[in-house]
């Protein structure tokens, strides 16, 4: 019991920097990730490359690979730890390597191996960032108390998304328009990596107290076997993970909103560099204001009102015919994709004890990996054998598949 005093007091008294410190991390580290994350730049580099739409989802499906197959050993490298900072900056200097290759291999390799390097180093930032996805979220849920939560992450995404944009727009303007480096995408990459790199230095400042309660070590085959008594002794917990993987299938589509807008207009790297802006600015339109609304609600009215979004942005695109709706329709997506993902990372934290965290978070994230896997590539044999719209309403479809099993079946887990 003192030890739980000592932990909460160790939190509030250091809750001023770690805020600051993982704000700041936010600003830069987010920033720099979008320009990989967005579905713009790399869909339109792969395509451009390769000219093939199925190649386009291969690369995001291996991406999601390398996501889906780490959570769970990210959980192992931590749960026995009482403190994890160190394992947070060493995986995301790992990460960050990767966007550095991205954009080496645009520079110097030929255009055949240059899609396999990104095909490749795809799947390894994937790999990293499966294990840095339940590390950093685990080290936020022991160093910001639930009830600061959404407003950081608002903050955050607000932050970052705002500087996000205006890099995108000029690095779409300046560095792809007219091939900076002698390939504009990858200087475009380049200036990610810079901006990544600047985040995980913030991160550095942050003041982690010990874990109260740790677990004994185990290894990685050990934890899996234990997974069917976690789903099992937590129903809602397991519902939740339905709805988020039905959500995730959802995100199927896009890598082909972009392709999709190609058809409708020139997507000259100016324009290009705009409509990534304008995802980016939706990210912040309301994730500040989702944020706020998580903090006194919770996270599950905002998993539901973001997915309504999403689907709206999509029913607008399907209608869009020049750069304004174009535009417009981007923002819209931006900000359902936003929220969604602020909302589904967030709910899992919030079941449960401190001691089995990081293994719902590891299965939380494999559950929606697993989904992300699978949609991009039959997203792409869909739009070769008959076209965009049957991969967009079938993705609808998923998103309210998500919604109804949230709304029917999930309770909000704040209030358990």
């Amino acid at each position: 019991m003192g030890s739980e005093v000592s932990f909460e007091e160790a939190v509030q008294k250091n809750l001023p920097r770690n805020y600051l410190a993982q704000l700041a991390h936010g600003l830069f580290g987010q920033t720099g990730f979008r320009l990989v994350q967005a579905p713009t730049f790399i869909p339109a580099y792969i395509y451009g490359l390769s000219g093939s739409e199925l190649l386009v989802g291969l690369a995001r499906a291996s991406q999601a690979l390398g996501q889906a197959l780490t959570p769970v050993m990210g959980a192992t490298l931590i749960e026995h730890r009482p403190r994890v900072l160190s394992v947070a900056l060493v995986v995301g200097a790992l990460m960050r390597l990767q966007v550095l290759g991205i954009a080496l291999a645009g520079i110097f390799l030929p255009t055949s191996w240059n899609l396999a390097a990104i095909c490749l180093l795809l799947g390894l930032f994937g790999f990293f960032l499966g294990i840095q996805g339940v590390v950093f979220n685990f080290l936020r849920a022991k160093t910001i108390p639930r009830e600061h939560r959404g407003v950081l992450a608002g903050l955050r995404n607000a932050l970052a998304g705002i500087a996000a944009s205006g890099v995108a727009y000029l690095g779409g303007r300046y560095l792809i328009e007219p091939n900076a480096l002698g390939n504009g995408y990858a200087a475009t990459f380049l200036v990610a990596f810079v901006l990544t790199s600047l985040g995980l230095s913030m991160l550095a400042f942050v003041r982690e107290p010990d874990t109260p309660q740790i677990r004994a070590r185990t290894g990685l085959l050990a934890r899996l076997r234990d997974l069917p008594e976690l789903l099992r002794s937590d129903r809602e917990f397991t519902l939740y993970l339905l709805a988020r993987a039905l959500g995730s299938m959802g995100r199927m589509a896009m890598p082909y909103y972009v392709l999709f807008a190609a058809t409708r207009m020139e997507l000259s790297g100016a324009t290009l560099g705009l409509l990534t802006a304008a995802f980016l600015l939706g990210q912040t339109a309301l994730n500040l204001g989702w944020g706020i609304l998580a903090d006194r609600r919770g996270f599950r009215i905002v998993f539901n009102g973001s997915l309504l979004i999403w689907i709206v942005g999509v029913l607008m695109l399907i209608q869009a015919t020049d750069i304004t709706s174009v535009s417009l329709v981007f923002v819209a997506l931006g900000t359902g994709v936003g929220g969604f993902m602020m909302a589904a990372q967030n709910l899992a934290l919030e079941f449960g004890s401190l001691v089995n965290l990081p293994m719902r978070i590891a299965v939380a994230n494999s559950v929606a990996d697993l989904a992300t896997i699978v949609g991009p590539i039959l997203g792409g044999l869909l739009v070769i054998s008959v076209s965009f719209l049957p991969v967009f309403w079938i993705a609808i479809l998923f998103k309210c598949a998500a919604i109804a099993m949230m709304t029917l079946y999930v309770p909000e887990p704040r209030n358990r």
